[in-house]
């Protein structure tokens, strides 16, 4: 069973959220602040958090500034913010995706069960391509495991980071336009628009270090994948 954690410190909102997702077949725990937060995640390990960003103790950006390992949930962002600045920053922080309050509670089920499609697919679902490894010079990408090893040694990405790259190095020299790789990797359509692409694109190729040129632009167009530098 997938589950949710519903961070906010309104807790008739959390008990809103936390009653739909349940109707819906998800196990769901709530958190009122960002350190309680981060302790249920240590505890329940959700697979995805719909996280406020306007949270006592430690705000919704710190929480993803500090959510680590391969066992992250992955984040839907809470903001009542409209400011394209905040939205960036946490794309930048670490969240998959955001929706401003007030929000329509089918739209926030929909974006949770994508995230959560994402998170956990279904392992029978293309077991022959999952069960092959995907390379890139040095990078090696493990489709049924959603693990990535540079030089041998693993990197650490969000469940979008994943999958953009996993994407990306199934077709390398292919070029993808970004309202492509939208479509593609976010599975719906998402608020935060091409400008996400490239946020998250600037987090792959920070992580990548030296072999970054592995994701190159493709000026005008989008991005593609080499096989080497």
């Amino acid at each position: 069973m997938i589950k949710v954690l519903a961070v906010d410190d309104e807790a008739s909102i959390a008990g809103a959220v936390a009653y739909a997702l349940r109707r819906e077949g998800f196990a769901v725990e709530t958190a009122g602040d960002g350190q309680e937060a981060l302790d249920r995640v240590k505890t329940f390990k959700p697979d995805v958090m719909v996280l406020d960003v306007m949270l006592p103790r430690l705000n919704g950006y710190e929480v993803c500034r500090r959510l680590e390992g391969q066992d992250r949930p992955a984040v839907l962002l809470l903001t009542v913010k409209n400011d394209i600045v905040d939205k960036v920053l946490g794309l930048e922080l670490g969240a998959d995706d955001y929706m401003t309050k007030p929000f329509d509670m089918r739209e926030l089920i929909a974006r949770v069960k994508a995230l959560a499609r994402r998170r956990a697919p279904d392992p029978a679902a293309n077991s022959a391509s999952d069960a092959e490894t995907v390379r890139l010079g040095e990078l090696a990408i493990e489709p049924y495991s959603r693990t990535a090893r540079l030089e041998d040694r693993p990197i650490e990405l969000t469940p979008k980071e994943f999958e953009l790259l996993l994407l990306l190095a199934r077709h390398p020299e292919r070029v993808f336009s970004r309202e492509a790789l939208l479509d593609q990797v976010w599975d719906m359509d998402f608020a935060g628009g091409t400008r996400t692409v490239d946020i998250h694109i600037q987090r792959l190729r920070k992580k990548l270090g030296s072999w970054q040129g592995l994701i190159q632009t493709v000026y005008g167009i989008g991005y593609k994948s080499v096989r080497s530098l």
